[in-house]
């Protein structure tokens, strides 16, 4: 298959090289000239603890790319999606399809930009970290889905389903993406929170003074989904039924439980979240938390919660805060108060 993958990060860059090797016409783009030079120069290199190897595949700015693709894959920044949307069009043919394998509800985004005809949901969980021009780590595998927005069952669904099974034999079609897309916006509200500190995911999932708040998070986020008809898939260790109401705090627990199981497992300790506030010095995507808080104002159900860890987000990204235990315990407060207010 002929691809174009936008945005050569952890993502793009981990499924273009495995597209790649696997035989693929595939060809990147990246806004950072210093990893598209290094992509030209030496190839595209995968390290981690499952496989390392390296490509040799073309790569360009968006400025300096030319040509039409049926068969876009966008991976950047959720925050970067519109832009890139426009950036794309250009590029992409009258009857081509965008996939969306990003964090968030990126699929709305691209669907008032180009055309729901021309997107393709994606849900990918796998770990990977972008460690400078020209290397990616891919550090465990996880969930990969795909699914057309309206659910259908699609010759192009099933092209795609065979392109992504090149990168994990896992890989499975879904008619309720929305459903996974949902799910892992529950699961990466949590990651953001455990984001808030130094300690790797499993850690501080495993905290039990913060298993309360944790699990008050994931329901919140799932409520607003029920209000608007949404049915969440499990995937990962991480189980939606466990969060919503009248589920038990034992269940709740034990999904979290497994969740730790699933990260300890992982060479990739910490979130991107994590990464972007500590390492790289950048701003998240924290706009996935805010178009949670949104949609419950849109729903009329309350997200006092991921409201305030949006808040507590956006003051570490300004420098009004530092990572520390301290966040989650501002964290826990909110639930508790929201809780009480139940």
């Amino acid at each position: 298959m002929r691809v174009l993958v936008w945005g050569a990060g952890a993502i793009g860059g981990t499924l273009g090289a495995h597209f790649t090797r696997a035989g693929h016409d595939v060809t990147l783009v990246d806004r950072v000239p210093e990893h598209v030079q290094a992509i030209r120069g030496t190839g595209l290199r995968i390290t981690g603890p499952i496989e390392e190897f390296s490509v040799r595949v073309p790569a360009f700015t968006p400025d300096d790319l030319q040509g039409t693709w049926d068969t876009v894959i966008l991976c950047t920044k959720a925050q970067d999606t519109a832009q890139a949307a426009r950036q794309l069009e250009p590029h992409l043919t009258a009857h081509g399809v965008v996939v969306s394998a990003q964090n968030g509800l990126n699929e709305l985004v691209l669907a008032r930009e180009l055309g729901e005809a021309r997107v393709m949901g994606c849900f990918v969980n796998f770990g990977a970290d972008y460690h400078g021009p020209g290397l990616i780590h891919y550090g465990g595998r996880g969930a990969v889905v795909l699914g057309e927005l309206d659910g259908q069952d699609t010759p192009r669904l099933h092209d795609l389903h065979r392109l992504f099974l090149t990168f994990d034999d896992r890989a499975i079609p879904t008619p309720n993406i929305w459903g996974y897309l949902w799910s892992k916006l529950a699961y990466g509200a949590l990651l953001f929170a455990t984001a808030l500190t130094n300690d790797s995911i499993a850690d501080a999932l495993a905290r039990p003074e913060y298993r309360s708040t944790y699990t008050a998070l994931a329901r919140e986020v799932l409520r607003v989904a029920a209000a608007q008809g949404i049915h969440p898939e499990a995937f990962d260790g991480f189980d939606p039924a466990a969060f919503l109401p009248g589920a038990s705090d034992e269940r709740a627990a034990q999904s979290l439980d497994d969740l730790v199981a699933f990260n300890r497992r992982s060479a990739k300790t910490h979130s991107g979240i994590w990464r972007d506030l500590a390492v790289r010095r950048r701003p998240t995507e924290v706009v996935q938390e805010e178009s949670i808080v949104q949609a419950g104002q849109e729903v009329g159900v309350p997200t006092s919660i991921t409201a305030r860890l949006v808040a507590i987000v956006q003051d570490l990204e300004a420098g009004r805060r530092v990572l520390g235990l301290e966040n989650l315990d501002l964290l826990r407060q909110t639930a508790e108060a929201a809780g009480s207010r139940a």
